[in-house]
């Protein structure tokens, strides 16, 4: 498991005095980020690949709050990679300084060719460093079809 500290800050906040939202959905992206750069993607890595992660979703369980000044820390488990690398699931949690767990997330995410803009494979340096990351208990090898289990399809309006 996967472990990155953060201090709960004022611009973190919301209006209720806890954790705002998109704080949480920050500090995921940062401890991933971190993530990556500890398991050799670094951001001079990924951008001489042309590769950039994208987020398809992130499912947000709360079950305490979380108060300026507190620190936190958010774990990550990788759950899923597909065969090519294209397609990874990440399991975060937040856990207070006396280890009582705050949220849950499960997200899906993948890489995106940045000139081409569109989802690709990783290349075969970056897929064996991929296929190093330490895997959860419930780990599986992703398909296309893990990308579309929800049944989301976009919907445009009539203009």
């Amino acid at each position: 498991m996967y472990k990155k500290q953060f201090e709960i800050r004022w611009s973190d906040v919301d209006a209720n005095a806890h954790l705002a939202n998109s704080a949480y959905t920050n500090f995921m992206s940062h401890a991933r980020m971190s993530f990556f750069d500890d398991h050799g993607f670094s951001m001079t890595e990924i951008t001489e690949q042309n590769l950039g992660p994208v987020v398809f979703y992130e499912h947000m369980y709360y079950f305490k709050e979380s108060f300026l000044g507190t620190p936190i820390t958010v774990t990550i488990e990788v759950d899923g990679l597909s065969e090519d690398g294209m397609f990874f699931q990440f399991s975060h949690n937040f856990y207070n300084d006396k280890g009582i767990h705050l949220a849950h997330c499960e997200m899906l995410g993948a890489w995106i060719d940045l000139k081409e803009r569109r989802l690709t494979a990783l290349p075969a340096a970056l897929l064996d460093k991929a296929h190093q990351f330490p895997k959860s208990e419930i780990y599986k090898t992703l398909t296309k079809d893990d990308t579309r289990k929800y049944g989301k399809k976009p919907q445009n309006l009539s203009l």
